[in-house]
Parts: C-alpha cells; sequence; structure tokens
C-alpha cells in the first residue's frame, strides 16, 4: 500500500508551516503502508496540478492532506470540500481569486472519502484533541482538497482522499498572546494515527 501525504509551504508571512514540518517527522512506513511525502506549493491550481502528477506518477492507495488553520484548538478532520475559491488574502504567488468557481464542470463538493469518524476516534484516544470539521474554509486548502476528490472522481480512481488541518504550533505563537496552538508532536502524533487508520481501512484498495 502507498499513502502519498501532502503539506503546504509557509504563506502569509509566516516562517514555518505546521503542516510541512509535521510531514518532515512522519514515518516513512506506518503499517503496511508505504508514506510518500511531498511539499505543494500554497497557489491555487499550482497546488493541484503537482499532486495529480504525483498521483498519476505513483498510483497510491490514499492521499491525506494537511494543512494549518488558524485559531484552532483542535486537529480538524475535514468532511466536505466545495467548489469555490474566495480568498481573504493573496496566495504565494498573488492570486486573490473572489467568489471563483474552482471547476465550472465539477460538482458542487465533494465528501472526504477516508474514515474521518474512526480518525477523530483514534486520535481523542491519545488524548489529542480531534473534531470533524464541516468546513475546509475557501482558500488554498479547501482548493486542493477539492481538485483532488475532483480528479478521482472524474477519472474513477480507486484511491480515497481527504485532508486535515493542524493548528498553530507554540512557536507561531510567542508574540501572539492567548492564541490556540499545538505541539508539534502531538500533530504528528496526530497525523501518524489517522494514517494508521487509513492504512488498516478494508475499503482501501491494494495492489497485493
Amino acid at each position: 500500500m502507498k499513502i502519498l501525504v501532502t503539506a503546504f509551504e509557509p504563506f502569509e508571512k509566516e516562517k514555518i508551516n505546521p503542516s510541512y514540518e509535521v510531514l518532515k517527522n512522519l514515518k516513512d512506513q506506518i503499517m503496511d503502508a508505504e508514506i510518500i511525502k511531498m511539499q505543494v506549493p500554497t497557489v491555487f491550481y499550482l497546488s493541484t496540478k503537482k499532486v495529480i502528477e504525483k498521483i498519476e506518477e505513483i498510483n497510491p492507495d490514499a492521499v491525506l492532506s494537511i494543512g494549518q488553520a488558524a485559531k484552532k484548538y483542535s486537529v480538524n478532520v475535514e468532511r466536505v470540500a466545495i467548489n469555490i475559491d474566495d480568498a481573504r488574502i493573496p496566495d504565494n504567488a498573488g492570486q486573490q481569486p473572489v467568489d471563483t468557481p474552482i471547476d465550472l464542470d465539477g460538482m458542487p463538493a465533494y465528501f472526504a472519502t477516508i474514515p474521518i469518524k474512526h480518525i477523530v476516534e483514534e486520535i481523542k484516544k491519545e488524548k489529542i484533541p480531534a473534531v470533524i470539521s464541516n468546513t475546509a474554509g475557501t482558500y488554498v486548502c479547501n482548493h486542493l482538497m477539492y481538485g483532488i476528490l475532483n480528479h478521482i472522481h472524474k477519472n474513477n480512481l480507486p484511491i480515497k482522499a481527504g485532508f486535515i488541518h493542524v493548528p498553530y504550533s507554540s512557536e507561531q505563537v510567542l508574540d501572539r498572546p492567548d492564541t490556540p496552538f499545538m505541539s508539534l508532536e502531538d500533530m504528528t502524533r496526530a497525523i501518524e494515527i489517522a494514517l494508521r487508520v487509513i492504512a488498516s481501512d478494508t475499503s482501501v484498495r491494494s495492489d497485493g
């Protein structure tokens, strides 16, 4: 089994992106799954293009994308991605789409196909805060989640996919009093738990 895990580069003047710090710390093998790691640009369309190219190259069984969500206390396992870009700030290429469909021919929304409730339950068993989120926003995180699920749907691929938002890390809030954060260690553990659940999910395709 192969699981592609993606994470974003820093954006909005941040020095780090905790999603990428987590990615770097992940094990290369979880259960019987090979973990293939990929950093993607925080850029509309280019992020999706690069991940789709990687999907076509390696043919993974599942794709898990990770992103940063400010002002969150918990690991947020996303339920749905919507077909709209509405950016509060420009992306790293200076693009700032407003009320723009991601794909004019695409579905209005796609649900994550990874077992989101089981993931949340298992993360909470390890005393790490986790919730199901019903909005991935309208920035590049939602754009990427939608783009991956849209590609899978349109090409009828047997690939599971989903998205998890992680909070700020401790170093990001040193000058932001009363801002929620989580330790990098807990975020990494949470994502590895999610990958363990995905790897053990019997509905995920296996080439073996």
